[in-house]
């Protein structure tokens, strides 16, 4: 240190002061972020998470009626890769930026256009940026949740639903994803290609078009292909039995789901999950 002075004196330079070591204490309400897949859409939700730590929430510390950030910190941030419906609202693919208006018995959801890049805080809310606002019900809860969580669950391929969850309150948000209008133009381009094409392809495509109640006929088309590829797989009978089931074709059904059972003892043995499944239809036909 004398030296370090002595030079500061000799040079005119002011002495440095030792850096001090940056110590990362936890934040009271930690960053989480969530990815999840539904149907062919990426859902990224990045948000922070503060806790109850013995204080009333709802009506209390976030007062009914005005703007809430849904979270902490910065301004929670929703990421959709295709676009989506959110409780029957329409969004563009793209980033978002999710406020809420917590209600006794209604929250109203706020999704404003987020700015390419995320700031470092949550700006004052601006009605003119909204994208869509809807409406939301709340749901109460029996135990409470001590920590704020954004959750996506009822997880199929065509929707979800987001789950809000904080102390004894639990909002659920409905989202939809076109997943079925964009597998069709792939499944027919796939369909129209030369080349040998799998028995997975035909049976995938057929598995889309009863879920989707689409045209039954060409998924039973598409299942004697798959079957003529994989005569051993019991699922496509299992497939071709409700088919034939849901068109009210009894005898049909009838002769599919015994192809099923044998096909399904044969590769699972006699507790065959696909097998029972096809004795169940097939005696639900008599």
């Amino acid at each position: 240190m004398f030296l370090a002075a002595w030079l500061a004196c000799a040079t005119g330079l002011p002495a440095q002061t030792p850096a001090v070591p940056r110590v990362p204490f936890p934040a009271p309400s930690p960053a989480a972020t969530v990815k999840q897949r539904v149907g062919l859409t990426d859902v990224e939700i990045v948000y922070s998470r503060p806790s109850l730590r013995g204080r009333k929430i709802f009506g209390a510390m976030l007062p009914y009626g005005e703007v809430w950030r849904t979270g902490a910190n910065a301004a929670t941030r929703i990421t959709f890769s295709t676009p989506v419906k959110l409780q029957g609202a329409s969004l563009a693919a793209g980033a978002y930026e999710l406020s809420t208006i917590p209600g006794a018995d209604a929250w109203t959801i706020i999704v404003q256009k987020a700015p390419e890049k995320p700031s470092g805080g949550a700006p004052p809310y601006k009605s003119e940026n909204d994208a869509a606002r809807m409406r939301a019900r709340p749901v109460a809860l029996a135990e409470p949740v001590a920590t704020f969580t954004i959750s996506i669950g009822d997880l199929h391929d065509t929707g979800a639903t987001i789950d809000l969850a904080w102390e004894n309150t639990r909002v659920p948000l409905k989202l939809e994803v076109d997943t079925v209008g964009a597998l069709l133009p792939q499944i027919q381009a796939a369909m129209a290609a030369e080349g040998t094409k799998s028995w997975n392809l035909y049976y995938n495509a057929a598995t889309l078009y009863y879920d989707n109640g689409l045209d039954l006929r060409q998924a039973l088309a598409w299942l004697d292909e798959a079957a003529r590829l994989r005569a051993e797989y019991p699922g496509i009978y299992l497939l071709k039995t409700r088919i034939h089931a849901r068109l009210g074709e009894k005898e049909a059904a009838r002769t599919a789901a015994a192809k099923a059972v044998e096909t399904g003892v044969k590769m699972e043995g006699p507790t065959s999950v696909m097998a029972r499944q096809a004795r169940t239809i097939a005696d639900s036909l008599k």
